[in-house]
């Protein structure tokens, strides 16, 4: 009787004196997930602030008239054409990133740095995207504190309140944006460099894809608060 109670009492130690991790995570990447945690907040933020402000004004610019053009190509008549192309081609950065963590599974290192640039180039048209709508729309007469002459009345406090936090939430996103892209770059000349052979590991794309991922999935809330709703 008493062999069991004390083999009893052995098992209760060994499955509470903490042993292995249960999550089996390293470090810098837990310390990752909680970096895109309080980032999540901060978004989050924004965005229920959008939300209240959008809902709380008795008219607001209609997102099919504000983003009706392909700029360059078209004035009007394409609602959301424009985004759209934005949205798939920040979408599939996020495939090409997956690709390319999967390839630093298998330690393939030509494959890691094609699917790093193709990665990078998406970022990049994202950024020059964004580039042209903003500039499209401050020729239309939307930025910080101003608005087009066509709002008048009330319309005019929507259309302030629109502009200031549209530049503010899409500019705060776009900076992210370019910071992954520089962080891959450095991601991209460390795997050139045989880096991460050295180490052994390339666990480096996979914690640089977390943040990548996350900022692909704010702008599906972004895009959707901004010119969808």
């Amino acid at each position: 009787m008493s062999t069991a109670v004390s083999q009893l009492d052995e098992i209760k130690d060994d499955a509470w004196s903490g042993g292995k991790s249960p999550f089996a995570a390293e470090y810098g990447k837990i310390m990752m997930w909680f970096f895109l945690l309080s980032d999540a907040f901060t978004f989050s933020a924004f965005l229920v602030y959008y939300g209240s402000q959008r809902f709380s004004q008795i008219s607001w610019p209609d997102p099919d008239v504000v983003f009706q053009s392909i700029p360059g190509i078209a004035d009007h008549g394409y609602p959301l054409v424009f985004v759209g192309i934005m949205t798939f081609i920040l979408i599939m950065s996020s495939v090409t990133m997956v690709l390319a963590v999967e390839a630093g599974h298998r330690r393939a290192k030509k494959e890691v740095v094609w699917w790093m640039i193709a990665t990078i180039i998406g970022g990049l048209m994202f950024l020059g995207c964004q580039a042209l709508e903003w500039t499209h729309l401050h020729h239309e007469g939307y930025w910080w504190g101003s608005f087009p002459d066509t709002y008048k009345g009330a319309d005019q406090i929507g259309a302030l309140q629109f502009s200031n936090l549209f530049f503010t939430i899409t500019g705060f996103h776009g900076f992210h944006v370019f910071t992954g892209v520089l962080i891959n770059i450095i991601i991209l000349f460390m795997a050139m460099g045989n880096v991460f052979e050295k180490r052994k590991t390339y666990l480096m794309v996979e914690k640089v894809g977390l943040y990548w991922h996350f900022v692909d999935l704010v702008w599906v809330f972004v895009f959707t608060f901004f010119y969808l709703v």
